[in-house]
């Protein structure tokens, strides 16, 4: 199956992953700036993948967009974030970023990357700083704040190739 692995990557996380994903699965990989510019007509599945941000997986709206003019193709985004791969909350996450009738058309994945504050946008080291003052300046903070607290607080990589597993058995099928 001809596939092409499509990424969007901030701090490196995500580029990791679609080049596991891509060499594993004998696919073309491509950052999203080339990617907008090829014709991919030629592909029998698209894989897209980007970070996630509290939720929100970046430039996921240009994937929306290409969604029905890829029709009968095989669809995966998956989304690379700072939390563990157990986190509850991920598959809500991961719903939210799509609308129903595309849930249908598109097979969603997440791995788990970690953070890399020294190859953060500015904005974006200035997003977490105000986040973490917040939870710190929280008063009976739970268990699961207090652990974010020490995890996000400083760089750390929790990537790993066995996360692509389900991607590349649903490239497979």
């Amino acid at each position: 199956m001809k596939t092409i692995v499509i990424y969007n990557s901030q701090t490196g996380f995500t580029k990791r992953y679609a080049e596991w994903i891509a060499e594993a699965a004998g696919a073309d990989c491509l950052a999203l700036t080339d990617a907008k510019k090829k014709d991919l007509t030629a592909y029998e599945a698209i894989v897209f993948g980007s970070w996630a941000c509290a939720g929100s997986i970046s430039k996921i709206s240009w994937f929306k967009g290409n969604i029905d003019k890829w029709a009968g193709k095989k669809l995966i985004a998956f989304c690379v974030g700072a939390s563990p791969i157990d986190t509850p909350e991920i598959d809500m996450a991961l719903k939210r970023n799509f609308n129903e009738p595309a849930l249908k058309k598109v097979k969603t994945f997440y791995c788990p990357g970690g953070f890399r504050y020294e190859k953060m946008s500015t904005s974006s080291k200035f997003m977490m700083k105000i986040f973490i003052k917040t939870l710190n300046a929280k008063k009976n903070k739970t268990e699961e704040e207090q652990t974010m607290i020490k995890m996000i607080s400083s760089s750390y990589d929790i990537s790993d190739k066995k996360y692509i597993e389900p991607i590349l058995q649903y490239l497979k099928r």
